[in-house]
């Protein structure tokens, strides 16, 4: 929703800039190009009205150097003025599992050990990717107010053409930096977390369905009779 090892710019050098913004340097690009994906992603926002995707989440363990990986579809309605963010994650693979995240509060039903686990998105730790998906929209105006953004190249995700941006943030988080990459329409494809210990959370986004019609039972978690309540 809603808390997810890159260095300082790289040194200047020659780079394509993708969708025919020519050869332009590393410098050049902050000032030229950076400013031309926040724009795409504040339109992007002001169009979205709900998004259904494919989600996969890939959580980095830094100590361990090993990456577990999760995926299944998710449900997405963004904030607006007269609304929070609202998000389904159903996870399918390798086991199951199912989030609600409202605002920022989350409901995570764990069917095979029969308990739903309720909490605030930023105390819930590795349980819900609620950080990387808090990024996918926020506005021109949030990001640059909390963040230093930095841009950093163009690369291939999944077959689409991207902006690679990062973001370090202003202030005192419980994570390091994020970053986003962009596609061509100003939508964030995939989000990463790197945590204060190297940690990392990566959701990526694919087979987007986006201004579908998401009825508000889409966010209704059916939890059986006896399922144990645990506060996260």
């Amino acid at each position: 929703m809603m808390n997810k090892g890159l260095k300082s710019l790289f040194p200047l050098l020659a780079v394509a800039i993708m969708f025919g913004l020519g050869f332009v340097s590393q410098a050049h690009a902050q000032r030229s190009i950076l400013p031309e994906i926040m724009h795409r992603m504040d339109e992007h926002n002001k169009s979205l009205v709900s998004l259904k995707a494919d989600v996969k989440m890939d959580k980095f363990n830094s100590q361990l150097g090993e990456t577990d990986t999760t995926s299944g579809t998710t449900s997405y309605l963004p904030k607006t003025a007269k609304r929070v963010m609202y998000v389904r994650i159903d996870w399918t693979k390798p086991i199951q599992e199912e989030i609600v995240i409202i605002g920022d509060a989350y409901k995570l039903y764990r069917p095979r050990l029969n308990q739903v686990i309720t909490g605030k998105v930023d105390k819930s730790g590795n349980k819900v990717p609620g950080n990387a998906l808090a990024f996918m929209s926020m506005s021109q105006a949030q990001l640059r107010a909390n963040y230093e953004v930095n841009y950093i190249g163009q690369e291939s995700v999944s077959g689409s053409n991207t902006w690679h941006i990062e973001l370090i943030p202003k202030t005192k988080t419980s994570y390091k930096n994020a970053e986003l990459w962009v596609d061509s329409n100003g939508m964030p494809i995939q989000a990463k977390i790197i945590e204060q210990n190297s940690d990392s959370t990566t959701v990526l986004l694919s087979g987007l369905q986006k201004n579908v019609t998401i009825n508000a039972n889409d966010f209704n978690l059916v939890l059986p009779k006896g399922v144990k309540q645990i506060q996260g």
